[in-house]
């Protein structure tokens, strides 16, 4: 036990002792306001290097992630069906597969997959 707290408190010493030394040799940055703006071969930008993007894009990038994350939980439950018994496979298998169908639902009901507004 004595070895183990030895131990843990070499290690902390260590990596405390590496992080201060870090901070005080690192270089450090000045922000100005060359350094922030776009470069252009030298010339300041003739407008706004941040273009604005559609915002119904990124929601239905948003929609696709989701339902791409839970079509990656669903394929677990094939490995399942060996371990579990058939009626609590099906009744896990359909509720999911309900909530998705109920979230897919109330977003194509709000309007939100109607790519043309």
């Amino acid at each position: 036990m004595k070895i183990m707290l030895f131990m843990f408190t070499m290690i902390s010493l260590i990596g405390t002792i590496m992080i201060i030394v870090l901070n005080l040799v690192s270089k450090k940055t000045f922000s100005d306001r060359e350094k922030n703006s776009p470069f252009e071969c030298g010339f300041d930008p003739k407008n706004s290097a941040r273009l604005p993007f559609s915002l119904h894009f990124f929601l239905i990038a948003i929609i696709f992630l989701i339902f791409d994350v839970e079509i990656t939980l669903l394929l677990p439950l094939i490995m399942t069906l060996k371990l579990t018994s058939m009626i609590n496979f099906s009744t896990i298998s359909i509720s999911f597969i309900a909530i998705l169908l109920i979230g897919l639902y109330h977003e194509w009901n709000q309007g939100a997959l109607n790519w043309s507004s």
